[in-house]
């Protein structure tokens, strides 16, 4: 097993000073025009501090369209790389690598469409959501919009950036053959499909550098998502090297596939037996205990994505170094217990929304 303490080196040549990486998470606690808040300033920089390897942000959108919630953090306007360049020193002045999570909502920009100007969009017209097709020069500039957010993290000091193609935002959208019924270069088979992903990855690479950190989060199930078209992605990812890493979303990392053909083994198990390169491998999903990272680790993975347990112990890689056993904050927790953890009341207003039985009130 991989020591959860040990050093991990990137191709780009940037490296974790251990194994753990916090997760992007959405927070809500920017201010409307998606320019950085103080709040969430102290969410993230306070974890770099409590002894993470990296630290990412939450999903950060790249057209003004693609927002996904209220209070998301922007970055489709040079306006936003003020705040940024002030986070990306937060962060790395605790020697945590400083990565921006890239996202576009898509159709799921529909839970906040009160905030849009104009309809959201997706790969083809969804009736249920109400988001319209984009044409083919809208999915050409979609993708440099993705490419051009990156080089505005990097202009800020960002090590790197994670594209976000998981959970049913808009490069999810295009994946799933549920939801993209184009026909032309962007839709059809897996690699029509697909192409949206690569075409950014080859975009970054090209205009940010291959000293630049590049990351791409995929989830298996859910939002028309087949297991085995994307273990195929995943495997190509993981060895031709254009990545840095794979953050595989698992929603459980332990849980067994949803899809019947590939029970017997957990979603952990199934992308761990995958061949690699020298892209690192990590996953999300029900992590919350040193054993649980631990459990990870020996499963052959390069680094353990802490979510929630970050929310509650923004220290938990310091912890773990003093004690290989330490036992987590014990849920549900007060609000008091999380504003010292860093977490505004606008942040815990909205876990209590979605996970209730976490917060103590």
């Amino acid at each position: 097993m991989t020591d959860l303490l040990s050093q991990l080196t990137f191709t780009s040549g940037h490296s974790m000073k251990n194994r753990f990486m916090l997760a992007p998470l959405t927070n809500c606690q920017s201010h409307v025009d998606g320019t950085l808040s103080d709040d969430e300033y102290t969410w993230l920089t306070k974890r770099a501090e409590g002894g993470f390897g990296l630290t990412m942000t939450c999903a950060a959108h790249v057209q003004a369209i693609g927002q996904g919630f209220p209070g998301q953090l922007g970055i489709w306007d040079d306006k936003h790389i003020a705040g940024l360049t002030r986070l990306a020193g937060g962060i790395k002045a605790h020697n945590s690598v400083a990565l921006v999570q890239l996202h576009h909502a898509g159709m799921r920009s529909s839970l906040v469409k009160e905030l849009l100007d104009g309809a959201p969009v997706c790969p083809s017209d969804n009736e249920r959501s109400g988001a319209r097709g984009l044409t083919l020069a809208e999915t050409q500039q979609l993708i440099e919009d993705f490419v051009r957010a990156a080089e505005r993290a990097q202009a800020a000091g960002f090590d790197g950036v994670e594209l976000h193609g998981a959970h049913g935002y808009i490069l999810c959208q295009y994946f799933s053959a549920a939801i993209n019924a184009r026909d032309d270069a962007f839709g059809g088979d897996t690699q029509g499909r697909y192409r949206i992903l690569f075409e950014i990855i080859d975009g970054v690479r090209t205009r940010c550098g291959a000293d630049f950190v590049l990351g791409v989060r995929l989830s298996p199930e859910r939002f028309g998502m087949q297991l085995g078209e994307v273990l195929g992605v995943a495997e190509r990812l993981l060895t031709d090297d254009r990545v840095d890493f794979l953050d595989m979303s698992l929603w459980d990392c332990f849980k067994q596939p949803e899809d019947e053909a590939f029970k017997g083994k957990s979603l952990m198990e199934h992308f761990a037996a995958l061949k690699r390169g020298n892209t690192r491998l990590g996953a999300a999903g029900a992590l919350e205990t040193p054993a649980d990272a631990e459990k990870l680790m020996a499963a052959g993975y390069d680094y353990a994505m802490l979510g929630r347990a970050a929310m509650w112990n923004h220290d938990f890689p310091k912890l773990y170094a003093d004690n290989r056993t330490f036992t987590p904050a014990a849920l549900p927790v007060s609000r008091a217990y999380l504003n010292a953890e860093g977490i505004s009341d606008t942040f815990v207003d909205y876990i209590k929304g979605n996970w209730p039985q976490y917060v103590a009130e």
